[in-house]
C-alpha cells in the first residue's frame, strides 16, 4: 500500500509531494470566464469551467471541469461564393446561399443542383 492512501481517500500533501517527485506541476488558470471547443459541425461550450495545466516531461496538459452544452455550428457561407453561384446559375443570392448551405459549402455542388 501507499503511505497517506486508504479507505479514508488521499491525504493532499501527500499526493502533492509524490507528485513532485515524479516531476509533475499542476497549476489553475483563474477567472476562466468560457471554454469553447470547435469542431466543424458543432461547439462544445464550457460556461462554468475549471481549467487547470498539468505538466509533466514538459507537455502541458489542460483539464477542463464543467458542464458542456453542445450547440450546433451554422454554416457561414462567402458572399462571393454567394455571388459566384447565382452568376453561374442564374438564380436569385437567396437561392444561392440555401443551395450552399445544402451542399455544406461546396461550390461545384451547389452549381451542379441548381443546373439540373
Amino acid at each position: 500500500m501507499f503511505p497517506g492512501i486508504g479507505g479514508r481517500g488521499m491525504n493532499p500533501a501527500k499526493v502533492k509531494q509524490m507528485m513532485k517527485q515524479m516531476g509533475i506541476d499542476i497549476k489553475e488558470i483563474n477567472d476562466v470566464e468560457q471554454v469553447i471547443i470547435r469542431t466543424p459541425d458543432k461547439e462544445i461550450v464550457f460556461n462554468d469551467a475549471n481549467v487547470s495545466i498539468m505538466n509533466a516531461q514538459g507537455v502541458d496538459t489542460y483539464q477542463i471541469v464543467g458542464t458542456p452544452e453542445e450547440v450546433a455550428r451554422e454554416l457561414v457561407v462567402p458572399d462571393d461564393d454567394v455571388r459566384l453561384v447565382a452568376e453561374q446559375t442564374g438564380v436569385s443570392e437567396e437561392e444561392a446561399r440555401d443551395a450552399l448551405k445544402n451542399a455544406n459549402g461546396d461550390l461545384a455542388e451547389a452549381i451542379l443542383a441548381l443546373s439540373s
